[in-house]
């Protein structure tokens, strides 16, 4: 072995030299992890805040205050209230992705439901799961008084419909408050079927007609023909809407269809429940 070599390895044996090197690279390995314990832990200690406050981001944006009517019987005698699947439907949708929901009406205690909206040809999946939900029940007849409801509580505002929405929501102060403080906040308002209704009094900050130049979607003239139910309503949607100045949206009668403007998010009739609680969660993503 020459002199260089019996320095690097002063172990003339081999076998006391393979085990020379095993445990230098025990040694070193040791002493390399040792060092990098304290960065690791450091690296993780961030993840986790990181991660904490992605979590505490993502719930803060689930709040959602849903507006109902307490209105149950129009002038010509007839039971109204809230068409219940455009209740049902968007609840169960939004509380599965974890979203935390608030029922208020104008008067608060329990909200009427349609009892049209009951029958079994309008009996779809969500509204079935109402009738055997005790719970959800319970909380639509404990509804929370709009004057005791704070906006800047919540990340969006959901106004389901109904006849009973045309008749005590477009002439409250209040809903139209928490209307415009919503969208002023950039903050999605969404309303399906007969509810925009709650628009026809509601103002953009220069003083015009809310719905002017946006798109808005809400229950036609020909489905309301259709449906017999004229001498229900104080007038006509698709009529205010446009008079309003709206850029009036619509597509085939009965079928789903929802539009968003901006945070203004709107469904046609209560087959567009399910599109416009969906727009509603891309839209709280979008603003997150």
């Amino acid at each position: 072995m020459s002199q260089q070599n019996s320095d690097l390895f002063p172990y003339p044996d081999r076998s006391l030299r393979v085990t020379f090197v095993k445990e230098t690279i025990k040694t070193l390995s040791f002493l390399l992890t040792f060092c990098l314990i304290p960065f690791v832990i450091l690296k993780a200690n961030r993840l986790d805040a990181n991660l904490s406050k992605q979590m505490t981001n993502h719930m803060k944006t689930k709040k959602i205050l849903f507006v109902v009517t307490s209105y149950d019987q129009v002038p010509n005698g007839t039971k109204t209230g809230i068409w219940i699947e455009e209740f049902a439907s968007p609840y169960y949708l939004l509380t599965a992705e974890g979203i935390e929901i608030t029922i208020a009406s104008p008067k608060g205690g329990k909200a009427p439901i349609d009892p049209k909206s009951t029958k079994p040809e309008f009996s779809t999946e969500s509204v079935k799961r109402f009738f055997s939900d005790t719970s959800l029940q319970e909380k639509l007849n404990n509804t929370v008084a709009l004057e005791d409801i704070d906006p800047t509580a919540y990340d969006a505002v959901f106004y389901p419909g109904g006849h009973g929405p045309m008749w005590d929501l477009p002439e409250n102060a209040i809903s139209i408050n928490i209307i415009e403080s919503f969208y002023e906040a950039g903050k999605p308002v969404a309303l399906v079927c007969h509810a925009p209704a709650a628009l026809k009094n509601v103002r953009s900050q220069n003083g015009e007609s809310f719905v002017k130049g946006k798109k808005v979607a809400g229950f036609t003239n020909s489905e309301e023909i259709a449906g017999q139910s004229t001498g229900e309503v104080p007038f006509m949607l698709e009529d205010m809407l446009v008079e309003n100045g709206a850029v009036y949206q619509k597509g085939a009668d009965w079928q789903s269809f929802a539009v968003n403007d901006g945070v203004l998010i709107t469904g046609q009739n209560p087959a567009s429940s399910e599109s416009v609680a969906e727009k509603i969660l891309s839209a709280l993503k979008s603003v997150q």
